[in-house]
């Protein structure tokens, strides 16, 4: 079975914002997607965040089209009232983290990828950062 990994908001602005250090790690996560070997899931809240912070630095046709590269390999987690309401009662202290957290729950993820492994500590399903995941694949 291939990996399902859920990918945070902030992985996602690494790999569209191009981010140093950590776009290669990302970007190498993106290229393993394209190839089909894994799937990629993401919040229906990210592309909203993303366009938002990366509409500061770009024109908002250049993010456009970023987030409609990244949608042709990924698929979207709706963001339903199922989930808003698991998010509103968990334990997470950042709500943010709880909707991605849900969302990943909710399209039966097997890891959540993320670059702030600490905010998941109670997640029922192993979190790694994009390092990390890369580095496993290597002992398989």
């Amino acid at each position: 079975m291939k990996d399902k990994l859920f990918i945070d908001t902030n992985v996602m602005l690494d790999l569209l914002g191009e981010r140093e250090p950590f776009y290669d790690s990302a970007a190498k996560i993106a290229t393993i997607a394209d190839k089909g070997k894994v799937k990629l899931i993401v919040s229906a809240l990210s592309y909203s965040t993303l366009f938002y912070l990366l509409s500061k630095f770009e024109d908002n046709e250049v993010v456009k089209e970023k987030l409609r590269k990244f949608k042709v390999i990924s698929e979207t987690s709706d963001l339903t009232d199922k989930i808003i309401v698991k998010g509103l009662s968990s334990k997470f202290s950042d709500f943010e983290d709880a909707l991605q957290y849900h969302s990943a729950l909710e399209m039966d993820c097997n890891l959540l990828i993320t670059r702030n492994v600490k905010d998941f500590k109670k997640s029922a399903i192993p979190v790694m950062t994009p390092n990390e995941y890369l580095k496993s694949l290597k002992s398989k």
